[in-house]
């Protein structure tokens, strides 16, 4: 009987590659020119993902990028991702923690993850705004209490100035990024990222946060989730849309990965942050897994619209697409060589 049903479910199999043969063509699919593939020379069942980063180990070199805090279904969703960080030895970067800051009692409920989540590295986010406005008024134990509030490990600081100066509601930045950066931490003794969302970093201010005593520079590049566009999208004014160029600039994942490589190469600086996490835009393991190993730096690969998506279908969903991307990631590491050239 064995040896029939397994007949039969090759011939199953025949059949359905003639059927789609036609389907599988590639003629005019441009290859992905990124890597070399090496299918002598490796084997995935013998693959360990494993590395140490913010002092911590991660059993897989993924970080759950800030996504969403306040909103209808943002407990449902840090609940899932908390979940999928405890099994798998993952970190976590909270949505914009904002609305905690006026009314800790009514949303606390949507960003306490910590029971959850465990001892894995968890943190709090806030915007530059909102940041400076705290930083102006002396109001430095506002941020110790939300991260004791949460019991989370430090602070995400988002920096989007592009967003706010479209955003209908949008607070006013009134002095530089960087000097509220050194002033916070010259006044606090926090473990603080840094990151945008979604436009990136040119190399000029990535050269001085570099220099900045942060935990990590996280990319929030170009290609993933625009929120200068979601806010214009937003934005009913009658001249809006004279702002809608600002949408399309930017810098991608790979561009900015350059930049950290040349900085560290040509610099003589000493690098108080050497740690980075690569996200906006990283749509698969083959995304994640080529700027990890191109950058020149410890790095791991951040992602929200992607877990997001399974974080809203339930547990078991997201829980089904990570073991995926796992084993993706895990055939990349055993078979594709990166291409060490320039802007490839």
């Amino acid at each position: 009987m064995k040896e029939q049903k397994d007949m039969s479910e090759l011939s199953r199999r025949k059949s359905d590659h003639i059927d789609l043969a036609f389907e599988s063509q590639l003629a005019g699919v441009g290859s992905d020119t990124r890597f070399y593939y090496e299918p002598m020379l490796g084997n995935p069942e013998n693959i360990n993902l494993s590395l140490r980063f913010l002092n911590y180990d991660f059993s897989y070199p993924v970080w759950v990028s800030s996504m969403t805090g306040g909103a209808e279904k943002a407990k449902v969703i840090n609940t899932n991702l908390a979940k999928l960080c405890n099994k798998y030895n993952l970190g976590m970067g909270l949505g914009s923690c904002r609305q905690l800051l006026d009314d800790s009692d009514k949303y606390i409920d949507d960003f306490d993850v910590r029971k959850i989540i465990g001892d894995r590295p968890l943190y709090a986010n806030l915007g530059i705004a909102q940041v400076e406005n705290l930083v102006d008024n002396n109001q430095f134990s506002k941020i110790n209490e939300l991260l004791k509030s949460l019991q989370a490990d430090g602070l995400i600081v988002h920096i989007n100035p592009f967003q706010e100066f479209v955003q209908p509601e949008g607070d006013k930045i009134t002095n530089r990024p960087i000097d509220i950066l050194t002033k916070l931490l010259d006044k606090v003794d926090l473990k603080i990222i840094v990151k945008e969302v979604g436009q990136g970093f040119g190399p000029e201010s990535l050269r001085y946060l570099m220099q900045l005593p942060l935990e990590a520079i996280e990319f929030g590049a170009f290609g993933g989730t625009n929120f200068t566009k979601l806010e214009l999208l937003r934005n009913t004014s009658e001249f809006a849309f004279q702002f809608a160029p600002l949408i399309n600039i930017g810098h991608r994942t790979e561009e900015m990965v350059d930049f950290v490589n040349e900085i560290k190469k040509s610099s003589d600086q000493n690098d108080n942050c050497n740690n980075f996490i690569i996200s906006g835009g990283i749509k698969s393991f083959l995304d994640g897994y080529y700027c990890i190993e191109k950058i020149q730096a410890p790095a791991i690969y951040g992602m929200a619209s992607e877990f997001l998506k399974f974080a809203l279908q339930g547990y078991e969903k997201l829980e089904m697409y990570f073991e995926a991307h796992v084993r993706g990631l895990q055939m990349a590491k055993a078979y594709l060589k990166i291409k060490n050239i320039q802007g490839a």
